[in-house]
């Protein structure tokens, strides 16, 4: 039998995984055997970049978190796991599935993105958005588009007026 001590330290791992979870708007559980630990500290490094981090936790500990925030990840806690955090949704997504792209032995299962479970489909989704930068470069280039129109009417209107007196 397990004594207190050691039933303690898994509830406060178990807590620790439920907080991380609340606060992390991407949480992506991959599979990462077959990747060099040179390879998984290049990815932490990346991620850190991103204020996100990776954390290997044992998968009953995970499932009872996960248990606890009435998330349905069960079918993927098989195997060795990581699990990815991250407080911005879409930069941890993307440098985790550009890695993913050039290893194929780092395997993405499931994420639990804003809340919700989200399968393969939904994260490589997520990884083909533009970053912020270029979406608000998108932005300020359709914006300027209607500026632009804007100074060739009133200045074909200007000289119509000249050309009027």
């Amino acid at each position: 039998m397990a004594s207190e001590r050691i039933l303690e330290e898994k509830k406060q791992i178990v807590s620790e995984i439920v907080g991380k979870i609340k606060n992390s708007e991407s949480v992506i559980l991959f599979q990462y055997q077959g990747l060099s630990v040179a390879e998984l500290t290049e990815l932490r490094t990346k991620l850190k970049e991103v204020n996100a981090e990776v954390k290997v936790y044992k998968n009953t500990l995970l499932k009872l978190a996960c248990d606890e925030l009435n998330i349905d990840i069960n079918e993927f806690l098989e195997g060795p796991n990581a699990i990815l955090f991250g407080t911005d949704l879409l930069e941890p997504i993307k440098i985790i599935s550009n890695y993913a792209k050039d290893h194929d032995k780092l395997d993405i299962r499931v994420g639990v993105l804003s809340g919700s479970v989200s399968d393969k489909d939904v994260i490589r989704e997520y990884a083909s958005i533009p970053s912020r930068e270029g979406l608000l470069t998108m932005l300020a280039s359709g914006m300027i588009q209607y500026v632009r129109d804007l100074s060739i009417a009133l200045n074909l209107y200007a000289e119509k007026m000249e050309g009027e007196e």
